[in-house]
C-alpha cells in the first residue's frame, strides 16, 4: 500500500535521515561554540561511558523502529478495512458503505475503494442476471424441465410405494410374528437375536423409504407462501418420522423462483438428514438478515468429514448447484460424530428494469 517503498526500505531511510540530521546538528552545534576536530568529538564525548556516536545510532535504530511499526499498523488498517468489504462482498452483504474518509483521502486507497465498488456492481449484476435466468422455465420438447422432473419423480414415487414400500411392509408382519412365536417356542429360540437383527434392518429399510417418498412427492407451493409450505412439510415429517423438530421460519418475499429453489433445497437437506445423518433433533431456521435470505438446518446426527470425498454426495451437490443458480453461497460445518450445520444466503437483488417490474406485478 506504500506504492514502490516497502515497509523495510521507509524504515531505513528514516533511520538513515534521522542520522544524518543529528551528525548535522552536532556539527553546526560544535562549529557554532568553536570546537575542533568535529570528527573526534562523537568517539571521545561520552554519556554514561558510552561514546556519543554510539549513542547517535542507538537513536537512528530507535526511529527506524518506530517508523517501521507505524507504517505496518496503518497497512493494517487500511488491510483491514479492505479485508472487511471484501468478506461483505463474499457472504453477499451488498450495502456496505465505503472506506473511511480519513482513510480515502489516500490516492492508493481511493483507487482500491473505486475497484471495490465495481467489483460490487458487478456481483451485484450478476446475481440478478442468474435469478432472473433461474426464474425463466426451461423448456424440452414443448414441456418444462421442471415438471417433466415432477412427473417423473410421482412415477417413481408411485412404483416404489407399490412395489417395495408393499412388500417391506408385508416383510415386517412377517418377521414380528415370527419374533412373537420365538417367545413361547424353544426351537426358534437360538434364532431369537437373528430375527430380532433382521427387523431391525427392514424398519431401517421403511424409514428411508418413507424418506425417498417424501422426497419423490413433495409438496406443492402452488397458493402457498414459502414459510407455509416448509411448515406444511415439517407438518407431515413429523408424523411419519419419530424425530425431534424445531423450527423458526419468517415471512419472506421474493420471486417465485427463488421460494421455489429454497423450498426444493430444504426438502433435499431433509431427505439427507433423514436418509444419511440419524439424528435425534433437527433445526430449521428461515430469515431475512440484512440484504440476505438465511437459511440454516442443523442436525445432532453422526456428520462426515468434510474432506472426505464422499461428503460431497450427490444430494450436497445439488444443493450447491440449486443456490449458486440463484447467486447464493453454501456453507457446511460438519464432524464425525457431532452433527452438521448447513448454512445458506441468497443475496436479495431487485430487479429494477421496467419489463421485470411489468411481470413481477402481473
Amino acid at each position: 500500500m506504500m506504492g514502490k517503498y516497502s515497509r523495510l526500505q521507509i524504515s531505513l531511510y528514516s533511520g538513515l535521515i534521522s542520522f544524518l540530521l543529528i551528525l548535522t546538528t552536532l556539527f553546526l552545534y560544535m562549529y557554532a561554540i568553536g570546537k575542533k576536530q568535529l570528527l573526534a568529538q562523537l568517539f571521545i564525548a561520552r554519556i554514561f561511558y558510552i561514546p556519543l556516536f554510539v549513542h547517535i545510532i542507538v537513536i537512528s535504530l530507535t526511529v527506524s523502529a518506530v517508523v517501521y511499526f507505524l507504517v505496518t499498523f496503518l497497512e493494517k488498517r487500511q488491510l483491514g478495512k479492505i479485508e472487511g468489504k471484501l468478506q461483505s462482498l463474499a457472504t453477499g452483504n451488498y450495502d456496505q458503505p465505503s472506506l473511511d474518509v480519513a482513510i480515502s483521502q489516500n490516492k492508493e486507497m481511493l483507487l482500491v475503494d473505486h475497484d471495490i465498488k465495481r467489483i460490487k456492481e458487478k456481483l451485484v449484476s450478476m446475481s440478478r442476471e442468474l435469478q432472473q435466468l433461474s426464474s425463466q422455465p426451461q423448456m424440452v420438447d414443448g414441456t418444462t424441465k421442471e415438471k417433466i422432473l415432477e412427473e417423473e419423480r410421482h412415477r417413481l414415487a408411485r412404483e416404489l410405494h407399490d412395489s417395495v414400500s408393499q412388500q417391506l411392509f408385508a416383510a415386517m408382519m412377517m418377521m414380528s410374528a415370527l419374533n412373537e412365536q420365538s417367545q413361547h417356542s424353544e426351537e426358534l429360540e437360538p434364532y431369537k437375536k437373528q430375527l430380532a437383527m433382521v427387523a431391525d434392518i427392514i424398519n431401517a429399510a421403511q424409514s428411508e423409504m418413507r424418506a425417498l417418498l417424501l422426497h419423490l412427492r413433495p409438496i406443492s407451493l402452488e397458493g402457498k407462501s414459502l414459510r407455509q409450505g416448509i411448515e406444511q412439510l415439517l407438518n407431515e415429517l413429523r408424523t411419519k418420522i419419530q424425530i425431534q423438530l424445531k423450527w423458526d421460519i419468517q415471512d419472506i418475499c421474493v420471486s417465485a423462483s427463488i421460494e421455489d429453489q429454497l423450498f426444493r433445497v430444504v426438502q433435499e437437506l431433509l431427505s439427507n438428514t433423514l436418509r444419511h445423518a440419524k439424528a435425534n433433533e433437527l433445526e430449521v431456521y428461515l430469515k431475512i438478515v440484512g440484504q440476505n435470505i438465511l437459511l440454516r438446518v442443523i442436525d445432532d446426527g453422526v456428520g462426515f468429514e468434510s474432506k472426505d470425498e464422499h461428503a460431497g454426495s450427490y444430494g450436497l451437490r445439488n444443493i450447491r448447484e440449486r443456490i449458486a443458480g440463484v447467486g447464493g453461497s453454501t456453507k457446511i460445518i460438519s464432524f464425525k460424530g457431532q452433527g452438521t450445520s448447513i448454512e445458506i444466503k441468497v443475496p436479495v437483488v431487485k430487479d429494477t428494469s421496467p419489463e421485470n417490474d411489468y411481470i413481477n406485478r402481473n
